[in-house]
């Protein structure tokens, strides 16, 4: 059986679920199902980035202990597989004793690598980020992703990761052709990393900053948040003691916002490297949403949030937005008229009316059975290469409107050939209703990764499950004769005025 690990970013505990993590990880959920739909043994993770200065501070901003306040949030996260019906395996916590093991195991490995040193240093830092910020990136000396925090000066000794030591071995791996998806985001941290590389700081004084992993052999220091977050990706799989796990999983695909592509694409690989470890397989970037042409902010009070939408439209509308209603690799904009829009045009008025048609026809003029099998008029064999290939190219946007265009095809050949005036002249229509009721299962069966609560629905109704075994699922003239066939209920009600 062939193995597939997709795992998101480790979202940072600071704030509730938006809908900017919701859309990568309903992007991932996708990427799982589609593997398993192959009949690959999938490993999806997902969890909580839990250590850091601003974690801390929040802690103590409440009054309460900072495990206590990483726990309720861990599980406002994990409470998102419910509410999504997502399908993630591991749901990883870097407050995890396992993690924090592997991250100091990591840690030795790239210090024997002699990639690991000690210096005093002074820089600005931007607690939002958790990052050092130069002036060149700063407006008003202020981070422009974090206006609202102070920079701060950090000006002590800790350890550096030689960053710079990995130059030409990190422009090597971007001539792997899709190593970062989009081509546009791997040619920009190309030049990034063209630009010349600067060690980073990997550690923090523990006497300012308690809430972290502690440094091997340092107990006066923890690690910096990255550095430790970042090896979740291999701790997840049971890294280092499992050994065949890892090696049968990794590398895998990793998926992320553009606000990460530095860490994810640069960082991250080279300290892979530094560990004697593989590279990750591809790296997709996604863009951010906005709301109403606005980057979402607590302090606009328009950040969405997808427990609030899901419980307003229903978990699979939410679903099929995110993934086809933006911009696979640019911003997207959440807006409540767009999604309405896009809801009624092809959810409504699309997959369900759709599934309505077909089976209300076939109950009236089949006595609810399959009629005799007839040739395929929808070109279905293509339609799944150009599924494919849109997903292969992280294209979620062009997945959903490969969908949209085969409802469109089938919807379009029932209002040509009016099969209830066919009726009317005693014409035979059981051909053409095999062909609608089998496009049908096909629409069904692409609609599995995407919205899996409705493509579950349909395929009951057309008396079949969810199979293993995409290749034969996906030929043409599998609906038998004669096979029951149920009555349709409704899939999507319409918005009230």
């Amino acid at each position: 059986m062939n193995k597939y690990y997709v795992t998101t970013t480790l979202p940072y505990v600071n704030s509730e679920p938006h809908i900017g993590f919701a859309l990568e990880i309903v992007r991932a959920d996708a990427l799982a199902r589609l593997a398993s739909l192959r009949g690959e043994e999938v490993i999806f993770n997902t969890g909580t980035d839990e250590h850091g200065l601003k974690i801390h501070r929040k802690a103590l901003e409440q009054g309460i202990s900072t495990q206590e306040y990483v726990d309720g949030y861990a599980k406002k996260f994990k409470d998102l597989k419910e509410l999504l019906n997502l399908s993630f395996t591991n749901f990883i916590r870097t407050t995890d004793e396992h993690h924090k093991k592997a991250a100091q195991e990591f840690w030795k490995r790239c210090d024997a690598n002699g990639d690991i040193y000690k210096k005093t240093y002074k820089v600005k830092y931007c607690v939002g980020c958790e990052l050092e910020k130069t002036d060149s990136e700063l407006v008003d000396d202020k981070c422009p992703i974090h206006p609202t925090y102070e920079i701060e000066l950090i000006d002590e000794e800790n350890y550096f990761f030689k960053f710079s030591a990995y130059q030409e071995k990190l422009l090597k791996l971007y001539e792997q052709k899709d190593f970062v998806i989009p081509e546009h985001r791997q040619n920009e941290i190309k030049a990034f990393v063209e630009r010349g590389l600067q060690d980073f700081s990997i550690s923090r004084l523990k006497e300012k900053m308690p809430w972290g992993v502690e440094v091997p052999g340092d107990e006066t220091q923890v690690m910096y948040v990255w550095f430790d977050a970042l090896v979740n990706y291999i701790s997840t799989l049971g890294w280092p003691e499992d050994k065949k796990n890892f090696n049968d999983f990794w590398p895998g695909v990793q998926l992320a916002g553009k606000d990460n592509l530095r860490q994810q694409s640069a960082m991250w690989q080279a300290m892979l490297m530094s560990a004697n470890l593989p590279n990750s397989k591809q790296v997709f970037i996604g863009g951010h949403i906005m709301s109403e042409g606005q980057k979402m902010s607590k302090s606009i009070g328009n950040v969405i949030a997808p427990f609030e939408v899901v419980e307003k439209y229903g978990v699979d509308a939410v679903r099929y937005f995110l993934l086809g209603g933006l911009s696979a690799y640019g911003d997207g904009d959440w807006s409540e008229e767009r999604f309405e829009n896009f809801y009624t045009a092809h959810l409504v008025n699309g997959i369900g009316n759709l599934t309505s048609r077909i089976l209300t026809m076939i109950e009236k003029y089949q006595e609810n059975k399959v009629p005799a099998v007839a040739v395929d008029i929808f070109e279905t064999e293509k339609f799944w290469l150009d599924y494919e290939s849109a997903f292969a190219k992280f294209d979620f946007e062009e997945v959903v409107k490969n969908i949209n265009s085969l409802v469109s095809k089938i919807d379009l050949k029932i209002s040509e050939e009016k099969p209830w005036e066919k009726v009317k002249t005693g014409e035979d229509i059981s051909v053409l209703l095999y062909q609608l009721v089998e496009g049908l299962r096909h629409l069904a069966l692409s609609l599995v990764p995407i919205i899996p609560g409705t493509a579950e629905k349909i395929l009951s109704q057309l008396n079949l499950e969810v199979s293993d075994n995409f290749a034969e699922e996906k030929k043409w003239g599998l609906l038998q004769e004669g096979k029951e066939i149920k009555k349709a209920d409704i899939l999507f009600v319409r918005l009230e005025k």
